[in-house]
């Protein structure tokens, strides 16, 4: 009787680990989730989009901006694009939430139609500088956008209702990134190594070759990476290979062949990996975006 009881429990934590992905076409293309997790611990990972998350039972802990946060229900999740983060339950119930990745890009054309009497500088993808906010009108906004994307095939009232709260949140929550005309040679050549590792995640490069690159001794290099982007080249390297792996398996890809051409030859390594970032498996993740 211990032992069935043992695994009843097993199977009630295990069930209420679920998280389900999906892609609404709007805007070219926004990756959407809704998750409930329970013991899922994330590890520290960047995403290509920014983390607009809202809270909806339990509390959530995460990494962001140098600090912990904890997000408690009705509360809203800001994480920028490319900022480092990562994520666990606040309480011992676990949490749920609802989630969308906006990418700079799409933020952008938003933020052109918004100010077109900026010039082309004053135009850009929004910087969120708090990790939460309370803001109930807008996370019911928020809400009937996830509901909406679910049941409506209605494309008008999908794009306006995505539009729209979008361009609340980034009137509301939204600084303007301030970045430097002319950066300095070193950020220049930081940004070099950044822009190899992007374009060619899956090469086989060497720290001396990476340095090179950048005239920095390895060691400098290290150091300066990680104070400028949050991960060692190693680190961001994988978080580059994961970016790429997630892209071909939206294609299409079979989550091994997609796993080979992203430089993760070690099919385990890869699925540990995208489980600690993502919170399933690359292949749960085929079924969902590709369904």
């Amino acid at each position: 009787m211990e032992n069935l009881n043992n695994k009843n429990t097993l199977k009630n934590k295990t069930s209420k680990e679920q998280a389900t992905y999906s892609v609404a076409k709007e805007l070219g293309g926004i990756e959407v989730l809704d998750a409930n997790y329970h013991h899922q611990n994330f590890s520290r990972h960047s995403h290509e989009g920014y983390t607009v998350g809202v809270i909806e039972h339990g509390a959530q802990k995460f990494y962001r901006t140098g600090g912990n946060h904890i997000a408690p229900q009705d509360s809203i999740i800001l994480v920028n694009a490319d900022e480092v983060h990562n994520g666990h339950s606040a309480t011992e119930g676990g949490w749920s939430y609802q989630a969308m990745y906006p990418l700079p890009q799409q933020f952008e054309a938003i933020s052109k139609e918004l100010n077109s009497n900026l010039s082309e500088t004053g135009r850009g993808a929004p910087y969120f500088p708090s990790p939460v906010v309370y803001d109930p009108e807008l996370a019911n906004q928020f809400r009937l956008v996830f509901d909406t994307l679910k049941k409506s095939n209605n494309r008008l009232l999908r794009e306006t209702l995505l539009y729209s709260v979008l361009t609340r949140l980034m009137c509301k929550h939204g600084k303007r990134s301030v970045t430097p005309h002319e950066p300095p040679k070193a950020q220049r050549q930081l940004k070099l190594v950044k822009e190899f590792i992007d374009d060619f995640p899956g090469a086989d490069v060497s720290l001396q070759e990476l340095a090179n690159l950048a005239s920095f001794s390895p060691f400098h290099l290290v150091r300066a990476f990680q104070k400028a982007y949050g991960f060692p080249p190693h680190a961001y390297q994988i978080q580059a290979r994961l970016r790429l792996a997630k892209k071909l398996i939206k294609q299409g890809y079979k989550v091994s062949d997609a796993a080979q051409e992203a430089g993760f030859h070690d099919q385990s390594h890869f699925h540990r990996h995208f489980k600690k970032a993502m919170g399933i498996t690359p292949g749960q993740f085929a079924g969902q975006v590709n369904a």
